[in-house]
């Protein structure tokens, strides 16, 4: 991977900065979802474009990722041609991916400003996803509107032979499917059927079997990108 970065934190007023600096028009925002009951995810303000999960690495999850991947390795998945997903080349930019894919996954709805972010997926969209995260390194822009949003939170620069303790990761509807993109996945992983209506609710669930493989662990932070009026 290329240089260290701070994270950007699951910060809803940091990530919607770094949204509209890099061309996200403001009714495009990202919000908290304050808990996965039901009830909780009736608050969270509609259409839902994507959802964000942050959460912490632990060996249960990279025991889950292992088999996971040489599960659909031997059996294959369905993909979707029209997805885009990117590898993760840059240490802490997982923030930066996951929100990159958010916006990436809904340019069908999302008019994008001139910026940094329409000029990088103009490039990226016909690469494959290796290449996507090499241009992204190179997307100065983008690059450079991560580490002045990451300065706005309370992390400090981890230091390069320092651990990554958190991990973000996002869920995408596209074409009937729940798609979950983690750069750092040998590639996207197909969740089963969803809707544009239902994406909450089925991301939501899969979020619970993340939270499930590490029962004592409390450090889960769940956001969504949704449109406003």
């Amino acid at each position: 991977m290329a240089e260290t970065l701070v994270p950007l934190e699951s910060n809803p007023e940091v990530m919607n900065k770094f949204l509209e600096k890099v061309g996200v028009p403001p009714k495009y925002n990202i919000v908290d979802v304050m808990g996965l009951e039901p009830e909780m995810l009736s608050w969270v303000p509609r259409p839902v474009l994507a959802v964000t999960l942050l959460f912490p690495l632990s060996d249960a999850y990279e025991q889950h990722k292992q088999q996971e991947e040489n599960q659909i390795s031997s059996k294959s998945q369905e993909i979707s041609s029209n997805l885009f997903y990117m590898k993760q080349n840059i240490h802490n930019a997982c923030g930066t991916v996951a929100l990159v894919h958010s916006v990436a996954n809904n340019t069908d709805k999302i008019a994008l400003n001139t910026g940094h972010l329409q000029r990088f997926l103009e490039q990226a969209k016909s690469v494959d996803p290796a290449t996507r995260g090499e241009l992204l390194v190179m997307s100065d822009g983008i690059i450079n509107a991560h580490k002045e949003l990451a300065e706005e939170g309370q992390t400090s620069k981890p230091k390069d032979d320092e651990p990554i303790n958190h991990h973000f990761i996002t869920f995408v509807h596209k074409d009937g499917i729940l798609y979950e993109l983690d750069g750092r996945k040998a590639f996207p992983i197909n969740h089963g059927p969803t809707t544009p209506d239902t994406l909450l609710e089925d991301a939501a669930k899969v979020c619970k079997e993340f939270m499930a493989r590490d029962p004592n662990e409390v450090r889960f932070t769940v956001v969504a990108l949704v449109e406003s009026e």
